[in-house]
């Protein structure tokens, strides 16, 4: 199987090309650039390389968020448009459960992922391995990080944190537990090899233009689309929009 698997859910830039779980070729670049500039760019030079066609892929492997609202919509829009022009599978995967596979399977530790929502929040979720397979055991949420900490106390269990761990959240970190250690400098960064692992096995899509990021907050433009549609709330405002 020929997996192509993109990530652009925060400010990396991550793609690969992966068949029958074997990496022929991977590219991160961690630069502040308009991902919607580079994403197809990367993606043709890197099917080049490899001297593939887009016409050989049967997959495509997307991180669906949680992340930047801009970063995850671009590339499920890129990953649907791909998968949907080509009539192959598309799979999305959580970019939390991106973070924590390489550094659980490298320590064996439970892994807290977390992203810097802004005002001392985090898009989070931790994991651990049971009979192979990445289990949650901290529901992927919008957390006050306060909040996370006291889910890590509660869990009584040494956890590893990687992502986005900004100074002042390893601060509390540090003054709140001591459950926690922290991933390298490099834990911070997607991979889209460990992505298409993830995606390998997943279900695909039924529907996929039906398919939607998960962004785990609403916009506030959804907000302000749910004040205007009393009632329909509960809708998907990705679909109505």
């Amino acid at each position: 199987m020929k997996i192509l698997s993109i990530d652009t859910s925060n400010a990396p830039l991550a793609i690969a090309l992966v068949e029958d779980k074997q990496l022929v070729a991977e590219t991160t670049l961690n630069i502040t650039k308009n991902h919607s500039v580079f994403l197809m760019p990367v993606i043709e030079q890197l099917m080049q390389m490899a001297s593939w066609t887009p016409q050989q892929l049967n997959r495509i492997v997307v991180a669906k968020g949680p992340g930047s609202y801009t970063g995850v919509r671009i590339a499920v829009t890129t990953a649907k448009t791909l998968a949907s022009t080509l009539n192959i599978e598309l799979v999305g995967v959580s970019s939390l459960e991106v973070l924590a596979k390489a550094p659980i399977e490298l320590t064996g530790l439970p892994v807290v992922s977390i992203f810097n929502a802004r005002r001392n929040t985090v898009f989070a979720g931790g994991y651990q391995l049971k009979n192979n397979q990445l289990q949650t055991f901290i529901p992927e949420a919008h957390y006050e990080l306060a909040d996370l900490i006291s889910q890590i106390n509660a869990n009584q269990q040494p956890v590893m944190v990687v992502g986005e761990i900004i100074p002042e959240f390893k601060d509390q970190f540090m003054n709140n537990t001591n459950l926690v250690t922290f991933g390298n400098a490099q834990s911070q960064f997607p991979s889209a090899f460990q992505l298409a692992l993830i995606g390998t096995d997943r279900q695909s899509v039924e529907d996929i233009d039906g398919f939607v990021p998960n962004y785990l907050r609403i916009t506030e433009a959804e907000m302000n689309w749910q004040k205007s549609h009393p009632g329909e709330s509960k809708k998907s405002y990705v679909r109505e929009v």
